[in-house]
């Protein structure tokens, strides 16, 4: 196996583990709503303070990497999360659960951006979608296998067991990394020189680094890219944080079939990440990037958003599930496209454009991860008023990519 799809491995693994954790309490949620006592609207602002702190610490963690290399700082990050991994299982009420998840969220800020980066340096141009796929895939399966391990462990050893197993996967995985990768292709032991020319040759990076200005945030391509990804991250962490909640209390599931479902949303949505990115480097090669990424977002994000808004209005739950798991897998069918066109336009700062765009979608998920609950109870306890309005962004969100142009590199 090339050395650069070692490295991509180990970033898949990571990808599996950062979802693991950050799934585990929206599906341990149930119970710890019980043993806690927490009411729906503390619910939304527990799963949402996650996202508020992951967004505000995402710029300066890529910024971080950009400027210190990925590998320092992608094992501060997992050390960071997982410690706080582990201290969610020691939580004795609202409070003290707000505070975790919030520094939980600081930990993980910058590790998609950092790999981005990682990719940046390790794939040439034309691979970046694929090797996004790969990585975005591997996060729904940690979300998929997130029910299957959070369960038996919480039925077994209670709820606050899953969150001590969790953290530890994080730990183990720092100590690989430490010793194996390397920031540089060329310094990686046992990479061949036929390898090692192909990505140096086709990487297509500029040479230095330009100087950070926040003047970026007046580039156009860039806000839009922005608000898309407001959009899309808004009706994603709906399904990170409230489906295995709507399943149950908005569709009247048991444990068991919220389980199946919650996992079979996600195996679509990594098939989804996987064939957008296939999807998109064959299109890139044969219209060119500028197209060839916006038709992949466009099309998935825009039939995800239509699927899930007549899935709110089907009474059969078997079909509207269905219809919403096909809405995680179109929705992922589109970060291939996202994070390829932020690491086109950001160049040798992709961590640091990565992590505005990831800002911007954090953004849009803690407002709508709180404001969640809130609408559920404005609406009478209408637990499909909110999914309609995720919906609308969504459509709303793909309509963005006749303007978004990925050629159009930006200039600090």
């Amino acid at each position: 196996m090339k050395k650069r799809y070692q490295v991509l491995f180990a970033l898949s693994l990571l990808s599996v583990i950062t979802f693991l954790d950050r799934v585990a309490i929206s599906v341990a949620s149930p119970r710890i709503m019980t043993d806690l006592g927490l009411s729906k609207e503390q619910l939304g602002w527990i799963l949402g303070i996650f996202a508020l702190a992951y967004g505000g610490f995402e710029i300066p963690t890529g910024l971080m990497g950009d400027r210190l290399g990925a590998k320092k700082v992608l094992i501060r990050v997992v050390l960071w999360w997982s410690a706080f991994t582990v201290l969610t299982g020691f939580a004795t009420g609202f409070g003290m659960l707000l505070i975790t998840r919030f520094l939980f969220g600081m930990g993980e800020a910058g590790a998609y951006p950092n790999s981005s980066i990682v990719l940046a340096k390790w794939f040439p141009a034309i691979e970046r979608a694929r090797g996004q796929a790969w990585i975005w895939s591997a996060s729904r399966v940690g979300g998929a296998l997130t029910p299957f391990l959070v369960i038996p462990i919480q039925t077994h050893f209670g709820w606050r067991a899953t969150f001590l197993f969790l953290g530890a996967l994080g730990i183990i995985w720092v100590i690989f990394w430490k010793y194996w990768f390397r920031e540089e292709p060329s310094e990686m032991k046992g990479i061949s020189q036929s390898e090692l020319t192909d990505i140096l040759m086709r990487r297509n990076l500029p040479e230095g680094h330009q100087k950070f200005s926040w003047r970026i945030f007046r580039d156009t391509n860039l806000l839009l890219l922005m608000a898309m990804y407001f959009c899309y991250a808004s009706g994603a962490f709906f399904f990170q944080g409230w489906l295995p909640t709507y399943l149950q209390k908005g569709r009247g599931l048991n444990d068991q079939d919220m389980s199946f479902i919650t996992s079979f949303s996600f195996v679509l949505g990594a098939i989804g990440c996987l064939s957008g990115g296939y999807v998109c480097d064959f299109l890139v090669r044969k219209i060119g990037p500028r197209w060839g990424r916006a038709l992949v977002a466009l099309t998935g994000l825009g039939l995800s958003g239509i699927f899930m808004l007549i899935s709110v209005f089907v009474a059969d739950n078997a079909f509207a599930t269905i219809l919403l798991s096909a809405g995680l897998g179109l929705m992922d069918f589109t970060i291939p496209a996202c994070w390829s066109t932020a690491m086109d336009i950001g160049g040798k700062n992709s961590g640091a454009i990565t992590g505005a765009m990831n800002t911007a979608g954090l953004m849009g998920s803690t407002i709508n991860t709180v404001g969640f609950g809130y609408l559920v109870t404005a609406f009478g306890n209408n637990y499909h008023a909110p999914v309609i309005l995720l919906a609308i962004l969504l459509i709303f969100g793909a309509t963005l990519w006749l303007r978004i142009d990925s050629t159009k590199r930006i200039v600090f």
